[in-house]
C-alpha cells in the first residue's frame, strides 16, 4: 500500500526544556508510487488525504501515524487539548479510499500560571511560576519562578525557542539567583549568574553545550564555622564552558523496570574569564533489569575527578559531596570525606557503587492498586571520597579511591509519587566508617529524584 506521513504546513518543536522528550524511532515503511496528496486548511483543522490499495491496512496506520503526531502536539506545552478525527475522504477533492485526518487542538492561555510542591534530594520546596506559552508563535516559552525550600531559596528567568523545522535543537538562555545553605559545611552560598544552553540530539543521544557565568558568595552559616570554611568565605567569579551527554532507555526515571541510563559531563573553567580555574568530570550508570516474581534488579555507578588548573587550590563550592539517604545509605548527608572541625569540605575525586533488589510488597496487599506504589527494597552501597595528589599519576589515585572504602547494607521500603519523585525508609547497617564520618545507623528515611 502506499500513504504520506503526517505533515504541517509550518514546523514546530517536538518539546519544551522541562519535557525530556526523546525522539521517536518508528520508521515509515518505503513508498513504492508517488500518490497525490492535497492539504487543506481551516483555522485549527487541517486534513490530510491519505490515498492507499488496501484500506483496512492504511487506516491502521494511518491511525497509529496520528496517534504519534497528537503525542508530539502535546509534548509541545503550548496545547490544552488536542483530538484527532478520522473519517474516509469527502467532498469535491476527495481521493478513492482516501481518509480525512483531523486534528482539532485548544491553545493554552496567552498567560498562565502555577503553584507547586518540589521534590529535591532530601529537600522540599514550594514553587510559584509564570509562563508565557508560545510567546512568538514558533512554540518559544518565556517563564519565570520563585522558589522558597528548606535548604534553598532561587528565582530566575528563562527563555527558551526551539530551532524551526528541527524539532529536537533548542536553545535556552537564563538569568537567576539561588541561595543555599549547607550546613554539613556551615556554609553559606548565593549564586548570581546568567547561562544559555544548546540541546541536540546525536544518534540515541541527548547532548547539551553550556555557558554559564556566576558571580559566587560564599558565607559561614554559624559562628561555629571551622577555620577553612571561613578561608573559603568570599567572592569569586566562575564562567565556564560544559558538555553533557545522555542516553537513556529506561521506562521510568524515577523507579525503573528495565532499561539503562549513561551520563557523562565535562566542565571547564577560566579559560573565558572568572577567578576559577578547573576542570570537572563526571559520570553516571545504571542498569535495570526485571526478573521473576516482579522483581527488579538494579546496579548503579557514579564517578568524578576534579582536577585544578594553576597553582590555586580548588573552590569548596566546587568539590563533590558524598553520603546520605540518596547515596551512601547509613551515612548522614553529605557528611563523609576530607573535614575540619566538623564541617565537610568535599573531595576531589570520588565513586560511588549500588546493588538494589526491588520486589513486591510480601502477600502483595493493595495488588492492582495503591500497593503497586510501594516496593520492598534490598541494598548494597559503597564508595569513596578524597582528595588527590595530581602529581603521582593515575595509579595511585586508583589506590587512594580503593582505600578506607565506606560501604552499608540493608533492606527498606519505598513509595514511587508518580513519576515526579520517590521516598525511601530504609533499615541501614553501616560498615568501613572511618574517623569524623557521620553515620545513621538504623533507621533512615530520604526523598528525592536520583538515587544511588
Amino acid at each position: 500500500f502506499s500513504f504520506i506521513a503526517l505533515q504541517s504546513l509550518d514546523p514546530l518543536p517536538m518539546r519544551g526544556p522541562e519535557l525530556g522528550v526523546q525522539p521517536d524511532d518508528i520508521e515509515a515503511p518505503d513508498i513504492e508510487h508517488e500518490p497525490k496528496q492535497e492539504v487543506l486548511e481551516n483555522k485549527n483543522v487541517r486534513f490530510v488525504l491519505f490515498p492507499g490499495r488496501n484500506q483496512t491496512v492504511s487506516a491502521l496506520f494511518v491511525m497509529r501515524r496520528s496517534h504519534e503526531a497528537r503525542q508530539k502536539l502535546l509534548r509541545l506545552g503550548i496545547f490544552r487539548k488536542v483530538e484527532v478525527v478520522i473519517d474516509t475522504s469527502r467532498g469535491t477533492h476527495a481521493l478513492p479510499n482516501g481518509l480525512d485526518v483531523t486534528f482539532e487542538v485548544t491553545e493554552l492561555r496567552r498567560m498562565t500560571g502555577s503553584y507547586n510542591t518540589m521534590v529535591g534530594n532530601n529537600e522540599g520546596s514550594m514553587v510559584l511560576g509564570l509562563k508565557l506559552p508560545n510567546v512568538l508563535g514558533r512554540a518559544e516559552k518565556m517563564t519565570f519562578q520563585f522558589s522558597y525550600g528548606t535548604k534553598e531559596t532561587s528565582y530566575g528567568l528563562s527563555f527558551f525557542k526551539p530551532q524551526p523545522g528541527n524539532f529536537e535543537r533548542n536553545i535556552s538562555l537564563n538569568v537567576y539567583k539561588v541561595t543555599g545553605q549547607f550546613p554539613w559545611s556551615s556554609l553559606r552560598e548565593t549564586d548570581r549568574g546568567v547561562s544559555g544552553e544548546l540541546s541536540f540530539p546525536v544518534w540515541k543521544t541527548n547532548q547539551t553545550l553550556k555557558w554559564e557565568g556566576v558571580w559566587r558568595e560564599l558565607g559561614c552559616l554559624a559562628r561555629t564555622a571551622s577555620f577553612a570554611v571561613r578561608e573559603e568565605s568570599g567572592h569569586s567569579l566562575k564562567s565556564s564552558l560544559s558538555h553533557s551527554m545522555v542516553i537513556d532507555t529506561r521506562n521510568s526515571s524515577i523507579l525503573p523496570r528495565k532499561g539503562a541510563l549513561m551520563k557523562i559531563h565535562q566542565e571547564l573553567a577560566g579559560y573565558t574569564g572568572g577567578d576559577a580555574s578547573f576542570l570537572k568530570e563526571d559520570f553516571e550508570i545504571q542498569l535495570n533489569k526485571t526478573l521473576f516474581w516482579d522483581s527488579v534488579l538494579s546496579a548503579s555507578l557514579w564517578g568524578g575527578l576534579l582536577l585544578p588548573i594553576g597553582d590555586k587550590p580548588t573552590n569548596i563550592a566546587d568539590r563533590f559531596y558524598l553520603g546520605g539517604p540518596t547515596s551512601i545509605r547509613g551515612f548522614s548527608m553529605y557528611s563523609m570525606g576530607p573535614q575540619s572541625e566538623g564541617d565537610y569540605l568535599g573531595g576531589e575525586g570520588y565513586w560511588a557503587g549500588g546493588l538494589h533488589l526491588y520486589t513486591p510488597l510480601p502477600f502483595r496487599p493493595g495488588k492492582g492498586g495503591f500497593g503497586d506504589l510501594f516496593r520492598t527494597h534490598f541494598f548494597l552501597n559503597a564508595g569513596n571520597l578524597c582528595n588527590l595528589n595530581y602529581g603521582e599519576g593515575p595509579q595511585a589515585h586508583l589506590k587512594k579511591l580503593a582505600e578506607c572504602i565506606r560501604w552499608s547494607y540493608g533492606v527498606g521500603v519505598v513509595l514511587r509519587l508518580g513519576n515526579i519523585a520517590r521516598l525511601e525508609l530504609n533499615y541501614c547497617i553501616p560498615m568501613g566508617v572511618q574517623s569524623g564520618d557521620r553515620i545513621c545507623d538504623g533507621f533512615q528515611f530520604g526523598a528525592g529524584i536520583r538515587f544511588l
